[in-house]
Formats: C-alpha cells, structure tokens, sequence
C-alpha cells in the first residue's frame, strides 16, 4: 500500500492502490520517484506525483559513489552483461521507503496544461455550474415569492452575489475533497480530481469568489443577505464538508445550508426575514431529504469506498424512513403560506397533488428500498421543486390582483 500526502497540508493521505477504478505506476527517474495514477476507462490521470530524493539518501548516495565505481571496476570483467545491467537499475522499493519518511517534499505536479480555450469550462466545474444554477433559482423565488415591489437592479446584484458565494463554496468543497473525488467514478473527472487544475489556483478561485459575492451583496443589496452568503459557505465549506466523514448529521447540515438561498432572496427584497421567509426556508430543508437520500443510496457504494458517513451506508433503513418523513412534513409546510397570506386558498390542492406523488414514491422507496425505486424518488423530487415554486409565485399573483382590487 502506498500513501501519498499532497503538498497543501489539510489535504489527509491518499491511499491510491486502494480503488479498483486507477491504475498505479511507479517510474525511477534518477534521484525521484514519479507517481502515476490513472483511470482504466480512459487516459485521464487521477493522480501524478513526483518524490524527490531525500537529503540524507542523496548525500550517502554521493558519498558512496566512489566505492561503488571502483567495486564496479573490479567485478567487470567477472560479471555477465544481464548482472551488470541489473546492478545499475535503481531499486524502486528502497527509494520509495526512504522518501515516504518526509512527506513534505512531495510536490503537486500538472501532468499535461489545459488548453486556454477549456479554461472557462474547468473554472464552470470547479464551481459546480449546475447545482450553482439551481441555488440562484432558489434564491430568485426566494426574491419573487416575497411582498413588495421588485427592483431590476436589486435583483442583478442578488443574482451575482449569491452565483458567487454559492462557486466559492463548491470551489472549496472540491479543494478539500479532491482525494476522495478521485476515488469515486461519480467525481473523478471533477477538475482537480482529474489534474486539471492545480490546488493553487482553485484555492485563489474559491477566496476571490467569496469576497467578492460577500462584499457585492453586503454594498449593493444588504447587510443581512451578505451575512447569509457568509454563511452559506462557512456552513457548507468549513462545517458540512468536514462531517461528512465523522456522522450520519451531515445530511442535516446539508439541508439547512440548501434553506439558506431562499432567505437570501426575500432578505434581499424586503430586508428582513418575515414568517414567510421561514416557511420557504422549511419547503427547501424539508424537500432536500427525499431528494438527497434517493441519490445516495444509488451512490452508497461509492460513498462506502471513499469514506463517506452518509446514513444510505451506515443505516439504509433510517435513509428510507427520513425521507418518507420529510416528504409527508410537505404538506404542513405548504398549508402555511395560504394561512400567511402569501397565496390563495387553491394553492393548497394544487401544492398537494405535487406533494402526493412525491410522498408516494418515498413510501415505496421505504416500504422496499432498491436503486429502481431510489432512482423514481429521485427524479420526481427534481421535478417537484420547480413545479412547486412556480405554483407559489403563480398563486401569490393571483391574491396580490385579488387584494388590489378589494383595496
């Protein structure tokens, strides 16, 4: 088994021989030690690393020299070509014993340079393109579904903020992850896993992008959407991301990370958190369970092999009875916002239709879970959601007419 410590120091080891997806070679070049992981499937390299010769290694070797040659000189003459071939080949086993005893001189090295051209779409994955897209849509309704008049410039700057803060936080999920990514056929073409990025610049990319979302939300839109910003990523980076190795309550960290997008958007429109800030925030936390354990129990075995504590692997069984239990909480949830005002009284059968088929899926993924049923659960919570918040933003138009024109 070989263990191999990145340069940036909060990165643990990596234990590349351990998954059946690489292919691990090592090369003795002179006085280091090249390190070369590669995925079966294709040429895309997982991992590459190069072990310089350690000090102390280096200077018996040079010291010995000498005596080496000179022994050389005296057996030439009685040792056959393949000994004499083999004598000089270095032994890979020795240089990687002696090298692996100061695990700082292992440095980071880009196999091949991506191509200037692909540089956007290696920044695009960094930042989780998609699951960003589908924050600030939350974040939109959040902004939409709140009362009072909506302002054009107010919302730009809501949109860029949260896009930003939410890259910033995948940009560090994916710095601090990159061992485990490349260990799971689901991330390993991610852009550090896969080498085309060097931990540097994705750090930079992750740093440069928070700030700047934080400090364009705080200036352009308020104080209070900035500081949930903030905490989208420190909650998501520096809490969720870390417990996702140590317990099963990380998917509750999660969730409450995902109900942060929608107080964002009614923060930035109202400047408060009202009642009906809560409510959509508790659509979002509640919602993110189904969704969530359907995928990671088709996921479960590679969450198992890269260390992952997620409750599809400990305790499959809970896995399924949460997410029934959070598919049934809907429907309490969205009865709320027809009591609060927010919409009409209609939205309640409409909301409860969606809900219905969603609650429906989750009994069957409890009552037998297997990946057929996990996957229906899954897909019918992505399409749930959007339906949903359009249902509120239609229905909360309807009462807004219906109140003027009482007024």
């Amino acid at each position: 088994m070989l263990c191999i410590r990145p340069l940036w120091k909060s990165c643990p080891r990596v234990v590349a021989c351990t998954s059946p997806t690489l292919l691990l070679s090592l090369k003795p070049k002179h006085s280091h030690l090249h390190v070369l992981a590669k995925f079966k499937d294709s040429n895309r390299h997982a991992l590459s690393f190069t072990f310089p010769a350690h000090s102390r290694y280096t200077q018996s070797s040079s010291s010995s020299s000498s005596t080496t040659t000179e022994s050389r000189k005296l057996s030439k003459d009685t040792t056959s070509p393949q000994q004499h071939q083999h004598q000089q080949q270095p032994d890979a086993r020795l240089t990687t014993q002696r090298n692996l005893q100061d695990e700082s001189v292992i440095k980071w090295r880009i196999q091949s340079q991506t191509p200037l051209s692909n540089i956007g779409k290696v920044y695009s994955d960094l930042s989780k393109d998609k699951l960003t897209g589908f924050v600030v849509l939350t974040a939109m309704a959040g902004y939409a579904i709140a009362p009072g008049a909506a302002q054009v410039g107010t919302l730009l700057w809501t949109t860029l903020g949260t896009t930003l803060c939410a890259a910033s936080a995948n940009s560090f999920n994916q710095w601090i992850e990159v061992p485990y990514d490349a260990q799971m056929s689901r991330t390993r073409n991610r852009p550090l896993a896969r080498h085309a990025l060097a931990p540097l610049h994705a750090l930079a990319f992750a740093v440069s992008s928070g700030v700047g979302g934080v400090t364009a939300l705080w200036f352009f839109v308020n104080p209070l959407t900035a500081s949930l910003g903030l905490a989208n990523i420190i909650l998501y980076a520096g809490v969720y991301t870390a417990m996702k190795r140590m317990t099963i309550v990380n998917t509750w960290v999660g969730s409450l990370v995902g109900a942060i997008p929608p107080l964002m958007g009614w923060a930035a429109a109202t400047g408060s958190l009202g009642p009906g800030a809560w409510v959509l925030g508790g659509i979002m936390f509640a919602w993110q369970f189904p969704h969530f354990n359907s995928l990671a129990y088709t996921l479960r075995a590679d969450y198992s092999k890269a260390g992952y504590r997620m409750m599809s692997v400990t305790h499959p069984r809970l896995n399924a009875r949460v997410s029934l239990r959070y598919s049934l909480l809907m429907f309490p949830l969205c009865a709320m916002l027809p009591a609060l005002g927010l919409t009409d009284m209609w939205f309640l059968l409409d909301s409860s239709a969606i809900n219905a088929f969603m609650a429906y899926c989750a009994y069957e993924f409890w009552r037998q879970p297997d990946a057929k049923k996990s996957r229906r659960l899954f897909f019918s919570s992505l399409a749930h959601l959007p339906v949903l918040l359009i249902l509120i933003m239609l229905h909360k138009f309807i009462q807004d007419r219906k109140n003027g024109k009482t007024e």
